[in-house]
C-alpha cells in the first residue's frame, strides 16, 4: 500500500521539482483525468452515466368548454354534461349539442320538456305524443321504452336525463362510431350533422377544426 502511494505521488513530486505551485499541479491533473475519462468512454472501456428517462407525456383529457359553450349553456347543465361524459366516457360536447337541439338545454317552452309529452306527426300525418324531458326520451316505444332501458329517476330532471343520454350513447357504440350513435338517438343524418357542428362549437378549440 505504501509503495503504491509512493508511485502515485511521483508525478506530483516531479511537477513540484519543476517549480510549479500546488494548485497548478492539481489543475493539470484534473485536466489529464477528464481527458483520460473521455478517451476511455469513446473506446467503450467505461459506460456513460445513465440519463434520466424523459417524463411521460400526459394523456389528453376531454376538451374544456369554449366561450360559446359558457355563453349558451346554463352552468348547472354544463356541469351535468361534463360529469356524465366523464362517467360514461362519451363526448360531453356531443351530449350538450343533443341537449341544445332537443330542448335548448331545458329552456324550450314546448310540451314535453318540463311536463307532458312532445307531439309530432308521423309519416302518415297522424299526431303522436311520445317524447319527454330535456333530452327528449321516448316513453312510448317498446316495451321497454327508451327511457325504461336507460333512464333512472325523473325524465324531466336534467340530473337524471343527461346521464341517461350518456348511457344510451355509450350503449349505441359512441366510442367506436360516434355518427352511428348519434343517428341511433334520432334517425336523421341532418340531425347528426347539426349535433356534430354544435359539439365543435362547444369544445374549446373545436371551431378551428
Amino acid at each position: 500500500m505504501i509503495g503504491a502511494l509512493w508511485l502515485l505521488s511521483l508525478p506530483l513530486r516531479l511537477l513540484a521539482a519543476l517549480g510549479l505551485r500546488g494548485n497548478v499541479i492539481l489543475a493539470c491533473l484534473l485536466v489529464l483525468a477528464v481527458t483520460a475519462y473521455g478517451i476511455a468512454e469513446d473506446l467503450g472501456v467505461v459506460d456513460p452515466p445513465a440519463r434520466a428517462a424523459p417524463a411521460p407525456t400526459p394523456a389528453a383529457g376531454p376538451p374544456g368548454p369554449s366561450r360559446a359553450a359558457a355563453a349558451d349553456i346554463p352552468a348547472g347543465y354544463l356541469r351535468l354534461y361534463r360529469s356524465a361524459g366523464a362517467t360514461y366516457r362519451v363526448s360531453w360536447p356531443v351530449l350538450a349539442a343533443i341537449g341544445k337541439v332537443e330542448s335548448d338545454h331545458g329552456r324550450a317552452r314546448l310540451s314535453g320538456v318540463r311536463s307532458g309529452l312532445n307531439r309530432y306527426r308521423d309519416a302518415r300525418g297522424r299526431l303522436r305524443r311520445c317524447c319527454a324531458g330535456p333530452m327528449q326520451f321516448n316513453l312510448t316505444d317498446g316495451p321497454p321504452s327508451t327511457w325504461q332501458r336507460y333512464g333512472r329517476g325523473n325524465v324531466y330532471d336534467p340530473a337524471d336525463a343527461i346521464p341517461a343520454a350518456a348511457r344510451k350513447l355509450a350503449a349505441d357504440g359512441a366510442r367506436r362510431n360516434l355518427d352511428q350513435a348519434i343517428y341511433a338517438y334520432n334517425h336523421s343524418w341532418v340531425y347528426v350533422a347539426k349535433v356534430k357542428a354544435l359539439a365543435r362549437r362547444y369544445a374549446r378549440g373545436g371551431g378551428r377544426r
